[in-house]
């Protein structure tokens, strides 16, 4: 189960949710701190009064914009769940080479403070009671985002075939 604890709309770049101005500070263990920095929820992430898996919801074209790979970073780096309608492509890979949890679904109605809960092939909002159909990630970027990354899924597969 995961609270919503940010909803956008359509359109989100990667500068609104990890400005440019940050840039210099790329390293992973860093640059959550910068996570949505001109909006009221960085606050509350840099004090940590959201709690791992809650989850942002957005609408289309979400992460928009450059392929600054630290806009995904920064939201990994707090364990968020995003749920969006759409997502632009380059974010969206960046996302599953970092182990970042994305969710695509079209049809997804939620406001802040609503419970979503996740199966394989729907989001459920226990607060409406309303159900909306996801579109499955492919299974090897699904594969790569359940290891934890890139370098997570290439390192137990490495492992896989010197055990064999």
């Amino acid at each position: 189960m995961a609270q919503v604890v940010l909803t956008l709309g359509d359109d989100i770049s990667t500068d609104a949710i990890y400005p440019g101005r940050f840039m210099a500070t790329v390293l992973p263990s860093e640059t959550p701190q910068f996570a949505f920095a001109d909006y009221e929820i960085n606050a509350r992430l840099k004090s940590r009064q959201v709690a791992p898996g809650s989850a942002v919801v957005a609408g289309a074209n979400f992460g928009c914009g450059s392929s600054r790979e630290q806009a995904a970073s920064t939201l990994k780096g707090h364990e968020l769940v995003i749920v969006a309608k759409g997502f632009a492509r380059i974010f969206l890979q960046n996302s599953a080479n970092l182990g970042l949890r994305t969710v695509i679904c079209p049809g997804i109605e939620a406001s802040e403070g609503d419970e979503l809960d996740f199966t394989a092939t729907e989001v459920v909002n226990k607060t409406t009671g309303k159900s909306f159909p996801i579109v499955p990630l492919p299974k090897a970027r699904q594969d790569i985002i359940d290891a934890g990354g890139l370098i997570a899924y290439t390192r137990k597969r490495l492992l896989e075939a010197r055990a064999r």
